[in-house]
């Protein structure tokens, strides 16, 4: 079994808080000064598009993971149990002999099925045809403005390249992008058994379908806005309005039999898919659909389609190698089944003195976080006792969910092709969340497995989560210095916290319901301190003549800044009247900061910067860093940064917020 490579972290100031070898000083470029000698020492392996702190940890889960897996006795797991379940999907996907001998053949009937659409049932087939993504989706979640009850939701959907700015834009990267995307659904086409002359119209008449789609589809900072993503409608109305999209059928079809009222996230857009559908010939809407099905396909095929996805990931991402085929077939289960392997997980790597060591930072941060609210000079009385109620409702899930997750109903058959079992856990994990339909919700849910390597805030059930795969070094170890603790994974949970303040959470109740809780004026002086944050993002060129979008970013550069603000507060209420350790000439403010830029400490490729700011509402990591710190005196303090210092900011320029 081949092994992952072996990361070795560099002995640098931000890693061991030993004297910093950087040529920079920390007023010139903190990122550099604090990571520098870290992303020297580690550049990127060429499977990745970018490496740091999150994949360093990311390595680890793998192989931990890789070794549960490869543990499970699989002449002795049980049929139908979960192990039974994780270990057959991941022998599936290493089994390149038999995926390779398949070639296309487990997409042929479908093919076939997509090939004789007509207009009537193209619906139907979105319902009830796994891997197919064309048009829009559909989901079941908390009703935006009744929390206590779940919604079906349709959103904008179809486009495989993810974002509208890659259709509409015709910039050089962007075309190169859009060239080899074609380029991808020809090779996909003609794999598929498709003429040289036939895969070329396919992928020709996809670009001309996703183009209009693209041009119809909200942008991604207008998607921040979830007033303009709530238009409850009936579904008598929504017959009316987009008599060429059967959502009746689609629903029906799709296992629910009874339904009278859909939240539509983008009204223009499903009324340009009734356009679509109602002007476009049926053979151009057939070869639109193929290809999405086609590309949802290719990684469960054999090593040509595997390549072929490859080769277009290597132009949108810069990727220069493919991972070994245990890694990609680990994460198969991984997703899947990730709870059912996260209990595996959980039982072996994350101790339950882990999780009381988390409990009381979080109860730290929430005193924190407190305190500020206190001390807001542009915050009402009236509008700081609502949040404090919100503070308060807060629910803390730390580790893993008291109640495991169900997987009793999906049959993983080995006797199947590989693709067959995706299938079948696509119609699993639909059928899962569309039974959640009409019911209250769950708040013991959560929506990340044990596993993984990042956290979350919820507004529909105001919640924060760490999950165990976060609690690990360089994040959190719990007999670590505190400075360092505090400044890591005490800054992701002011993070977290923060996100129900955000420009987005600030929308939402104590209960999660879509409210506004604020007073006008409070109201105003917060979009305008926002509305300043977001411009200094704005200004930042992140390559060549590309400019970071701040108001993209907005809500993670404010919960980056506040999750900071506040982890300081509760390390100096932690530390009392003492003024802390200096260890190795390192004051504990030094270390704090130190230890939050060793979190987004990475290199990445110049494909990656681009697409990232296309797609990812987080900033760069050197912007998460140089740009949120400007803003906070206390950290101009700690290395004694001034006035003429590159890192400097005026007092009148900075902002900040929590």
């Amino acid at each position: 079994m081949n092994k992952p490579l072996t990361i070795i972290i560099a002995a640098t100031c931000a890693m061991t808080m030993t004297n910093c070898k950087s040529k920079v000083s920390p007023g010139q470029d903190f990122y550099q000064y604090a990571c520098g000698d870290w992303m020297k020492a580690n550049p990127i392996p060429d499977e990745y598009s970018r490496f740091g702190s999150f994949e360093v940890l990311g390595e680890l889960n793998r192989q931990q993971l890789q070794d549960l897996i490869t543990g499970i006795d699989r002449a002795t797991a049980e049929k139908g149990s979960n192990a039974q379940k994780i270990a057959d999907l991941y022998y599936l996907g290493m089994d390149s002999a038999s995926l390779n001998q398949q070639g296309s053949a487990p997409l042929q009937a479908d093919l076939a099925a997509i090939n004789s659409l007509s207009k009537d049932s193209i619906t139907s087939a979105m319902a009830t045809m796994p891997g197919l993504s064309a048009f829009f989706g559909s989901y079941v979640t908390a009703d935006m403005k009744n929390a206590a009850m779940n919604a079906m939701y349709i959103s904008q959907g179809g486009l495989n390249l993810g974002d509208r700015d890659y259709y509409l834009k015709d910039d050089e990267d962007v075309k190169k992008v859009r060239d080899a995307y074609a380029n991808y659904l020809i090779r996909l086409a003609e794999l598929s058994g498709y003429s040289q002359e036939d895969a070329k119209r396919l992928a020709d008449n996809t670009l001309s379908i996703e183009k209009r789609l693209a041009a119809a589809s909200m942008d991604r900072v207008s998607l921040r806005n979830d007033e303009l993503q709530y238009n409850p409608a009936r579904m008598t109305d929504l017959k009316k309005k987009y008599p060429n999209v059967d959502l009746a059928t689609y629903f029906k079809d799709g296992g629910i039999a009874e339904i009278d009222t859909v939240i539509v996230c983008q009204p223009e857009f499903m009324a340009a898919v009734d356009s679509i559908i109602q002007e476009t010939p049926i053979e151009v809407i057939r070869d639109y659909v193929a290809s999405g099905y086609l590309t949802s396909a290719a990684n469960y095929l054999s090593d040509e389609f595997v390549d072929a996805a490859f080769e277009f990931n290597k132009v949108l991402s810069g990727v220069q190698k493919q991972q070994p085929r245990w890694k990609r077939s680990m994460e198969v289960p991984n997703g899947i089944l990730g709870e059912a392997l996260g209990e595996l997980y959980v039982e072996k790597y994350f101790p339950q003195s882990s999780k009381d060591k988390m409990l009381g930072l979080v109860g730290d941060l929430k005193v924190a976080l407190g305190q500020h609210i206190d001390n807001l000079t542009w915050m009402s009385d009236e509008t700081k006792a609502k949040a404090h109620e919100k503070l308060d409702a807060f629910t803390v899930k730390i580790g893993y969910p008291d109640q495991w997750r169900d997987y009793s109903a999906l049959t993983i058959n080995p006797e199947l092709s590989y693709w067959d079992n995706i299938k079948a856990a696509e119609i699993f994990n639909r059928d899962y969340n569309y039974s959640d339909f009409g019911k209250p919700v769950d708040k013991t849910r959560w929506f990340m497995s044990p596993q993984t390597v990042n956290a979350y805030y919820n507004p529909a059930t105001n919640e924060i989560c760490f999950p165990a795969g976060i609690l690990q070094k360089p994040f959190f170890d719990p007999n670590a210095d505190d400075a360092v603790n505090y400044g890591a994974i005490g800054v992701v949970i002011g993070h977290e916290m923060t996100h129900g303040f955000d420009d987005q959470g600030s929308h939402y109740d104590k209960d999660g319901n879509l409210a506004d809780w604020w007073t006008p004026e409070d109201k105003e002086a917060f979009t305008a301190l926002t509305e300043g944050l977001a411009e200094q993002f704005d200004q930042v060129i992140v390559l060549g003549d590309t400019h970071a979008n701040g108001h993209f970013t907005n809500g993670e550069n404010i919960a980056d800044q506040g999750g900071l603000r506040v982890a300081h507060t509760a390390y100096h209420n932690h530390l009392g009247n003492s003024e802390g350790e200096i260890i190795d000439g390192i004051t504990p403010d030094q270390r704090f900061y130190l230890a939050y830029a060793n979190v987004w400490a990475n290199n990445i490729r110049d494909e990656e910067i681009l697409r990232r700011t296309k797609m990812d509402p987080h900033s760069l990591g050197r912007n998460r860093v140089n740009v949120t710190l400007r803003n906070l005196e206390p950290f101009f303090q700690a290395f004694s940064i001034k006035e003429g210092d590159p890192m400097y900011r005026p007092v009148e320029e900075r902002v900040v917020i929590w």
